[in-house]
């Protein structure tokens, strides 16, 4: 497996990944809106004064990591005092949206890391989470459809409170965007989309800055000027990131690199008779399958699988498919896993440096699926990596920049890490007097995650390609790297550690 890992880093060490520009929605205007604290602000000064408004940044992409931007910004004192942009034409961003725990739940959830939840519990955002139905969870299942091998992973191991937490998209980007309201962060949304940009390549320090000049923005070297899809344009100083078909990024020129995995994922949420507490994730020959819990009996589906199968999967009725879907959870494919705890011995025995094993690490057997509670909605898998992080004026944060492969649920903690990295530097940058959209600025964020990101793109790419290869030797080369992940104890920390957000990697590498 390591010379597939080390393969995958070597490939995507040449990636490149379009760009996005950030939008932050505190103090909070909506341009062209009628809600609370909302303003036709950005129309009215056009119309009357004909001056563009100008912003210390603009974030074009107003979702989960675009508000996680805002939310670090406004809670940092260096960096309060920006005024901020936000254009994203989600009419989500221009109203409140009120959401209720007795609510369908969504299909579309994300697995938050400590790492993360301590970033927006210190952004003043994660209680916002709290108050909606979320799951936490101590203890996680990994196993091989070969019956060969299994971990089970403990928040105990570790000396945490619990591995994650499983909260739908809808609860944390309401949570971001409710904790940019209620502060006093200055940020005007636009309901609108970027038509394109014009980048000013000059440069000059906050220092040198003339607030009292009449020439436009773009003149004073301050910033990029974005037109926006009404017509009107603002300048800001910093443009960030849009997902992962950044327009941003396609205006700015930056190509991708990256790879087609030929899969699909069908994600939807289903119910049991009584409330899970662990995450549970199978490999099965087609591509893993997880079973996360979401909190109030019901659960979150991810399964990896081919075109063609998950579009059979998303329109067989639903007795056919939870049929599948315990099939797939249980004896499918091959028997379980043995916990070897009843005094046999068996070809990974040598793995075991203490006899007696805790219940806890006893192969378990998820809980039956009984009613589906979503829709079952299917996307397509890929791996993307930009080449550049920055330019000059324009910064990637993001699903912009990267994109990677869900069997770990990595990549919106990929995401909060670099909103959270990009926020800290840009602080640092208004310490020193520097022009926060100098490229030699930006590049410094870069350098700091760039690195972080392509080491767990390759691991989860590497896991991927390992669990694609249905081969006798290999098969055991996969349960005893299973069997080290659960007896070996110091592997184990090291990737429990890992996986919750810390830099240190496994000791594998």
């Amino acid at each position: 497996m390591n010379r597939v890992i080390k393969k995958t880093v070597s490939n995507i060490c040449a990636l490149k990944v379009p760009r996005k520009s950030f939008c932050s929605t505190e103090g909070v205007k909506v341009a062209g809106c009628s809600i609370p604290e909302v303003s036709n602000d950005h129309e009215k000064k056009q119309a009357i004064s004909k001056v563009i408004p100008q912003y210390d940044i603009a974030i074009v992409g107003g979702g989960m990591v675009g508000m996680a931007l805002s939310c670090f910004l406004a809670s940092n004192p260096m960096t309060k005092q920006l005024s901020v942009a936000i254009i994203d034409s989600n009419p989500a961003l221009g109203s409140s949206l009120h959401i209720k725990k007795e609510d369908p739940p969504d299909p579309r959830v994300s697995t938050v890391t400590p790492a993360s939840i301590s970033f927006l519990q210190d952004a003043g955002a994660w209680k916002y989470v709290e108050q909606n139905r979320h799951a936490y969870f101590n203890t996680m299942q990994v196993w091989d459809y070969t019956g060969l091998g299994y971990a089970r992973y403990h928040a105990r191991d570790v000396n945490k409170d619990f591995l994650g937490c499983v909260a739908e998209n809808k609860v944390l980007h309401n949570a971001l965007l409710s904790c940019v309201k209620d502060s006093d962060f200055k940020t005007t949304i636009y309901p609108l989309r970027l038509s394109s940009m014009t980048l000013n390549t000059s440069s000059m320090s906050m220092a040198e800055e003339n607030p009292t000049s009449k020439e436009p923005p773009s003149a004073q070297g301050h910033g990029a000027e974005l037109q926006l899809s009404d017509g009107s344009s603002i300048y800001a100083k910093l443009v960030g990131a849009d997902g992962g078909k950044s327009h941003v990024r396609e205006l700015a020129g930056i190509k991708t690199t990256g790879w087609n995995y030929s899969q699909n994922a069908i994600i939807c949420t289903v119910e049991h008779t009584y409330e899970n507490e662990c995450a549970w994730q199978r490999f099965l020959p087609t591509g893993p399958i997880a079973l996360l819990p979401m909190g109030d009996k019901f659960s979150n589906i991810v399964w990896t699988m081919s075109p063609t199968e998950s579009n059979n999967r998303k329109s067989i009725t639903e007795e056919e498919f939870l049929k599948d879907v315990n099939y797939a959870l249980d004896y499918g494919h091959g028997p379980h896993p043995t916990s070897s705890l009843s005094g046999t011995r068996d070809v990974f025995s040598w793995f075991k440096t203490d006899a007696t094993l805790s219940t806890n690490e006893f192969f378990e057997i998820p809980p039956k699926v009984t009613r589906l509670a979503s829709e079952r909605m299917v996307f397509p898998l890929s791996l993307r990596h930009a080449n550049s992080y920055a330019l000059k004026r324009v910064v990637l944060i993001g699903d912009a920049a990267h994109t990677v492969h869900p069997l770990a649920g990595q990549g919106v903690n990929l995401g909060f890490g670099d909103a959270f990295s990009l926020s800290r530097i840009i602080a640092e940058g208004i310490a020193l007097g520097t022009d926060i959209g100098e490229v030699n600025m930006l590049k410094k964020y870069e350098a700091e995650r760039k690195t972080a990101n392509i080491m767990m793109m390759a691991i989860l790419d590497g896991v991927q390609k390992a669990y694609s290869i249905d081969f006798g030797p290999f098969n055991i080369l996969r349960a005893a790297a299973f069997h080290g992940a659960n007896y070996i104890s110091p592997l184990k920390r090291s990737i429990i550690s890992y996986a919750s957000g810390e830099h240190k990697l496994p000791i594998f590498f």
